[in-house]
């Protein structure tokens, strides 16, 4: 995902073929959160989900990683307009 910009966990896994709680549990596992970009990913509904960091739960610095890239937040929640389907960019 490019800054500014966000996936869902469910696009992620409508490409890959497997759940989008699957997708979670990966990015959870992920040992370099910020050269992997696993804060780009987001629910359906726009809300942030989970994010882990040195083995601790941390959401509000996914929502501070996201603002700083140009991600619009409110009230919890990313603006539709920074969400992208994977599959329609691959069409």
């Amino acid at each position: 995902m490019p800054p500014g910009y966000v996936t869902t966990y469910l696009s992620l896994a409508k490409l890959l073929g497997t759940s989008p709680r699957a997708v979670a549990t990966l990015l959870k596992s992920n040992p370099n959160p910020i050269l992997v970009p696993c804060h780009r990913v987001v629910r359906s509904d726009g809300t942030l989900g989970g994010y882990t960091i040195s083995g601790r739960p941390s959401p509000q610095f996914k929502e501070k990683l996201l603002r700083l890239e140009g991600v619009k937040v409110v009230g919890g929640r990313v603006s539709r307009m920074c969400i992208l389907d994977l599959l329609d960019l691959l069409r």
